[in-house]
């Protein structure tokens, strides 16, 4: 064969390259790449590194599943259009690929006739009639000369099938692809397709014998965005740790094999402009072209920011915008690169990018550039001004904003660095550096400094309040926040709702602690409400996430304490929900909401849900922040109560023991008052399922308190103690019902009922019992029957029968039609026996009744649903909710309880 040049041919470059001995098996794309060589053109895009001739090669090692084996030929850069053309007839004739002679051969190195084009297009579809020749071009790139991929084009198109061809390359072939893609005549693998997922991670870890946890496996795909080389290359290193798993944690990519391979493979390759342009915008976590310009003093960055992206150098546009951003360990290296080729250069373009980017009103971005420059009065003094402190608590560029100010020195100049370093002990509950960090701001703040700088001293003294459970700190710095406030203009402050939120909900969780209830739910309604106002400046919405969250982790509680338990139950169920929509860490999970849920659930008598919330809001509250007073006070409260109710009368003691030294308060070192006299009620109620009621008055004794929770504890303890007289007195001094929470309303109602009773007063002792049911019903309280002692339980079901009605028999006599209260039942316990079940206290519908109508008939579930033209899953769902309102667990004894009520 003729040869437009002497040099020989590189047989190498006929060969496929080895597939690697650890090769990740990737079935999807090879199936894909299997099914786009049925068509004419398949290209495989992707950076360096990326495995595309990986891929390629595996699937020709194993025949291509192509009528022929696939024709492999390794483009070099430099080729010129004549020893391209001259290396495809040699690998198709290598290939076995057999052309008519009237093709002939290039004759120049610098190009072919459109007659030779001619002829080898007529050649391939005569020979590839009945086999279609399969050509891989392995690293087919834009540095071709335009004629070659002109060529190469005209013979794809004009071999009649006869020819397909497989692409690799790291940038889009100067081929038309949009005609291509028009036709849906191509195939296309690109870089987004050849990322390592977790589950590639992991086999090409097993294939090294690494074994890391499934949290190393995602670290390490998360910082090597799942770019082959780089798993690779750490793979490797890993062999030769001592801790892989440190490994993943801490390694630098500048100082890995990884910075080889990127400077080699991708910077080296660029003409020197470009090269200083990426070192120079490396600073910056993603860069805008007019940002580029500011950073080199060139006015070319739209034009190469736009090739760097379309040729896969690492750097990739960003959802369609104008925006673009390196791959996190390719900036890496070129920040390496930066400070060893140009020293000190770095500090000067984080300045020049911190001023750019706050011309352009991207404060986040400007405040983390200022302190990555080492400006602080700069860096924190626009934090403050633009009244945005508060971003160091919530929203999603907290964590980023408090490590970029980790450095910021204590002597820095200026109000402003001494209120950022003051919020940034705030954070991490450093009380004393906070105090420290303060005491300096103050002495440099005046009458006359401006008034963001005013209210973020505010601002702080409320959330530091609330930190060292200090009420009266707190409500004065609120105060200062508010005249502040108004002084502002509304369209700045309303630019910040995360800021009245914080200041709100830490209000109101320092009221709730110091059991102002009222109060607390005022403060708390307001910082809901601050959470739901439209926001004017983008992305400050997720700056409420977490002030929302908390507010109404806090609300829920205030409405548990006051015995709302609907309104707790939303309050605290939205709080759960708001978290997980925000995907809040679990360091800024309280557990509030699962505590509320855990003593609404125990209220109403489920105490298997109430020992799960109770659970979850144990665990969650270990992995996030120091609980605030009430929330552990309840949370000991609810546990006592639980593991009481479940028989273990030491353990419940032994969780009110563990607050009690701990204490909530730390100026006294105790709980405050109605702290300690929840936790004695709750000791009292323990001691009292005992039997010993003298061991439940001299807790009650030693912790005197106005509370009507202890006023009713009491008297239940003089009765029990048999002291009827002052039981009586002690309730009669309860304050009116509607200042009472339900749960005390009702256990008063029964409370006096039994006493009535055991002054002979049976009349009344009856119609008390009939108020506590109807009270207990809006809340569903089962409880305080439960804790009602015997004569409640003795007592519960004469009372909540209907009161029969005089009507006429079957047989003509005059007799009662409703059902009378007999219990001779065979195998069941009567009214008065101790396992008789609490009231209802949720009215069966409608539709319930229907159900257990048919139910009574001894109809299946299938029976009924047919019956009542009904699904069998509807009917399930009817007899659960029946079955939880007539507190049993089976059919029968739903049918039973019902007879017994008078509802059948």
């Amino acid at each position: 064969m003729a040869r437009p040049q002497c040099d020989p041919m590189l047989t190498a470059r006929f060969t496929a390259p080895a597939v690697p001995k650890t090769l990740v098996h990737r079935p999807e794309l090879l199936e894909r790449l299997t099914a786009g060589v049925q068509g004419p053109l398949t290209l495989i895009n992707g950076p360096a590194g990326s495995g595309k001739t990986v891929l390629t090669a595996h699937w020709a090692a194993a025949g291509g599943r192509a009528p022929r084996p696939p024709v492999w030929l390794t483009v070099e850069p430099d080729d010129a259009p004549g020893v391209f053309w001259a290396y495809v007839l040699e690998a198709l004739h290598r290939g076995g690929v057999e052309l008519p002679a009237a093709v002939g051969a290039p004759t120049r190195a610098e190009g072919v006739t459109q007659s030779f084009l001619v002829r080898l297009a007529a050649g391939l579809a005569e020979s590839g009639s009945a086999r279609p020749v399969v050509l891989v071009l392995d690293q087919f790139d834009t540095a071709q000369p335009p004629a070659m991929t002109e060529g190469l084009d005209f013979v794809l198109r004009h071999a009649a099938g006869g020819l397909r061809i497989v692409l690799t390359s790291r940038t889009d072939s100067l081929l038309p692809l949009h005609r291509y893609r028009a036709a849906g005549e191509i195939a296309e693998i690109r870089h987004a397709d050849l990322r390592f997922t977790h589950a590639d991670a992991e086999a090409l870890l097993a294939e090294h014998r690494l074994h890391l946890s499934q949290a190393g496996i995602r670290l390490l795909v998360e910082r090597t965005e799942g770019w082959a080389a780089g798993v690779r290359l750490c793979a490797l290193a890993m062999q030769r740790s001592p801790d892989p798993e440190a490994f993943v944690r801490q390694f630098a990519a500048d100082r890995t094999t990884i910075a080889d391979y990127l400077l080699t493979e991708v910077l080296d390759a660029q003409p020197p402009a470009t090269q200083d342009l990426l070192l120079r915008v490396s600073v910056t976590d993603r860069v805008h072209p007019d940002l580029a310009d500011a950073l080199t003093g060139r006015d070319d960055g739209a034009r190469t920011l736009a090739g760097l992206a379309r040729d896969n150098a690492f750097l990739e546009q960003v959802d369609a915008s104008a925006w673009y951003r390196l791959h996190p360990l390719f900036a890496e290296v070129l920040r390496a690169h930066l400070r060893r080729r140009h020293p000190g250069l770095e500090q000067q373009l984080h300045g020049r990018a911190a001023r750019w980017l706050a011309g352009t009103g991207r404060l986040n971005e400007a405040v983390v550039q200022g302190a990555a420059a080492g400006d602080w009065p700069f860096a924190a003094g626009r934090l403050v001004d633009a009244l945005a402190i508060g971003r160091l608590f919530t929203g999603l560029e907290a964590e980023q904003l408090n490590r970029a100010f980790a450095a910021l020195p204590a002597d820095a100049p200026g109000a402003a660095p001494a209120l950022v370093g003051a919020a940034a002990r705030l954070v991490v509950q450093d009380l004393p550096g906070y105090e420290e960090a303060v005491r300096r701001a103050d002495s440099l703040l005046g009458p006359d400094s401006g008034a963001p700088a005013r209210l973020s001293r505010a601002f702080l003294g409320v959330l530091a309040g609330r930190a060292a459970r200090d009420p009266a700190a707190t409500e004065g710095a609120a105060a200062d926040a508010e005249r502040v406030l108004g002084e502002l203009p509304a369209p700045p402050a309303a630019a910040h709702p995360e800021l009245r939120a914080l200041l709100l909900a830490a209000l109101g969780a320092v009221r709730l602690g110091a059991g102002r209830l009222d109060g607390a739910r005022s403060a708390l309604t307001a910082a809901v409400d601050a959470c739901a106002e439209p926001a004017t400046e983008p992305g400050t919405e997720a700056g409420t996430r977490y002030p929302l969250c908390d507010a109404l982790g806090s609300l829920a509680l205030v409405e548990l304490l006051r015995g709302r338990l609907g309104r707790a139950a939303e309050h605290a169920r939205a709080s759960l929900v708001v978290a997980e929509q925000a995907a809040l860490p679990p360091g800024r999970r309280s557990g509030t909401g699962h505590l509320v849920l855990a003593g609404v659930a125990f209220e109403r008598g489920d105490l298997p849900a109430a020992r799960s919330h109770l659970d979850l809001a144990t665990a969650t509250a270990a992995a996030g922040p120091r609980p605030e007073p009430a929330a552990a006070v309840q949370a000991a409260v609810v546990g006592a109560r639980i593991a009481a109710a479940e028989g273990d009368a030491e353990a419940a003691l032994a969780v009110l023991a563990r607050l009690r030294p701990a204490g909530t308060a730390p100026q006294a070192g105790q709980p405050p008052a109605w702290a300690a006299d929840a936790l004695a009620v709750a000791e009292s109620a323990v001691h009292l399922a005992r039997g010993d009621a003298e061991a439940a008055l001299r807790v009650l004794d030693a912790a005197p308190c106005g509370r009507p929770e202890h006023a009713l504890a009491r008297a239940r303890a003089l009765l029990a103690a048999g002291r009827t007289g002052p039981a009586a007195r002690e309730l009669a001094g309860l304050p009116a019902d509607d200042g009472l929470p339900a749960p005390v309303r009702v256990g008063a109602r029964l409370l006096g009922a039994e006493i009535a009773a055991a002054d002979g007063r049976t009349g009344e002792a009856q119609r008390k019992l009939a108020e506590a049911v109807e009270l207990a019903r809006p809340e569903e309280l089962r409880r305080p029957f439960a804790d009602g002692g015997p004569w409640v339980r003795r007592n519960l079901r004469a009372t909540s029968r209907p009161t029969p009605r005089t009507g006429r028999t079957a047989d003509g006599r005059t007799g009662r039609t409703g059902r009378t209260a007999q219990s001779g039942r065979s195998g069941r316990t009567g009214p008065g026996g101790p396992d008789a079940p609490p009231p209802v206290v949720e009215a069966l519908s409608a539709r319930e009744t229907e159900v257990l109508r048919q139910a009574a008939r001894m109809l299946s579930t299938e029976e009924i649903a047919a019956e009542l033209y009904l699904s069998a899953n509807t009917v399930k769902t009817h007899l659960k909710s029946i079955y939880r309102k007539l507190c049993v667990t089976r059919r029968s004894d739903a049918v039973h309880r019902a007879q017994d009520l008078g509802l059948l």
